[in-house]
């Protein structure tokens, strides 16, 4: 990551203090005309407002991905379409969760080959193509259409967009020429089918979720974070969990939060992680903010690779969420059960 301090004077310079972090409320580019960070970007919003189109390929650091999970009472889904450049990484995998079987493949293709990413979300699709991969997201009527295929798995997933819905944008700034704007949209209402060895079966209406991770950035070598979300219903009401740290340390931003019933409530605070993967399955607990959730995991997806230049350790429990989230007026909104997962991921890429 970034050095500390470099990052640190940047905020400064930027005027980013966490407490008077701007929202954004119209759209901006990522950009300058030289390709550096345009301050007038650095802050969040409340919908996807950044136009990241100046975030192409040939820089040697720029990020691009889409990475979608769809969360259910019987399955996991996920998906990543990706260029970082000089390689391509996409993966599709699923988890049935009665069984703990799982299907998957990944692929890295170096030079990047095989990937199409819109400039900005919503602007275009985004495709994925490589030996025995194929992954299609496109933007339609009633919200985001996500078909992947590998073999003996494939889904055909639509996550809907519900009128009023919030989605976190958040940019952080490392530097002038280091810095990512994502959004994080959780609590997605998800219909479709997934088909495993031959059998379809129907997502379970009303209880499955879809989650983006949508990313425009430059990026350093090597980076470390943790990233938590979920989504369900708890008492009547739809929650979205949103969380992470450590990447945005001293930058001035935060990419934490929690949707209820669709509005989207901004955490400004750096949160604190406590987990142990020794033990992978006992509890992590993320604190701070008006928030304090516990993450008690079912199933840890753990991913190394190592190509050289480019490698990466993830592992990421999937399991329910309960706690409780104060909100900025005073209410305290309790949640339990809320499907989703936690993670911790170091890269160097």
């Amino acid at each position: 990551m970034a050095p500390a301090s470099a990052a640190h004077r940047y905020a400064r310079l930027m005027a980013t203090d966490v407490a008077t972090l701007p929202e954004l409320t119209r759209p901006v580019p990522l950009t300058l005309p030289n390709g550096r960070l345009n301050p007038a970007a650095v802050g969040w919003a409340r919908q996807p407002l950044v136009d990241t189109s100046g975030i192409g390929a040939g820089r040697g650091r720029n990020k691009r991905w889409e990475y979608w999970n769809v969360a259910t009472p019987t399955h996991i889904l996920a998906l990543t379409v990706s260029s970082i450049d000089y390689a391509a990484v996409h993966e599709v995998w699923v988890l049935e969760r009665a069984t703990g079987r799982t299907w998957g493949r990944a692929t890295t293709s170096i030079p990047s080959r095989g990937a199409e990413l819109p400039p900005s979300l919503g602007d275009g699709p985004a495709r994925a193509r490589a030996k025995g991969l194929a992954i299609d997201i496109d933007e339609v009527a009633a919200g985001t259409r996500l078909r992947a295929r590998i073999d003996g798995a494939s889904f055909d997933v639509v996550a809907a967009l519900p009128e009023g819905h919030e989605r976190l944008a958040v940019v952080v700034p490392w530097s002038s020429t280091r810095f990512q704007y994502t959004v994080k949209d959780v609590a997605r209402p998800a219909t479709g089918t997934v088909t495993l060895d031959g059998e379809t079966v129907a997502l379970p209406a009303g209880e499955s979720w879809a989650v983006l991770d949508h990313g425009r950035g430059r990026w350093p070598y090597d980076v470390r974070w943790n990233w938590g979300a979920g989504s369900g219903v708890s008492d009547g009401r739809v929650v979205g969990i949103q969380v992470g740290g450590r990447w945005t340390e001293g930058t001035g931003s935060t990419e934490n939060s929690v949707l209820v019933d669709g509005h989207l409530h901004k955490i400004h605070d750096e949160l604190d992680w406590r987990y142990d993967l020794d033990r992978w399955s006992s509890p992590w607990r993320v604190t701070g903010g008006g928030l304090d959730a516990t993450l008690t995991p079912f199933h840890d997806k753990v991913t190394r690779t190592n190509l050289g230049v480019v490698a990466s350790a993830t592992d990421q429990c999937f399991g329910h969420w309960s706690g409780t989230f104060r909100t900025a007026d005073g209410e305290v909104i309790a949640f339990d059960g809320i499907l989703g997962w936690a993670e911790e991921v170091h890269n160097r890429w």
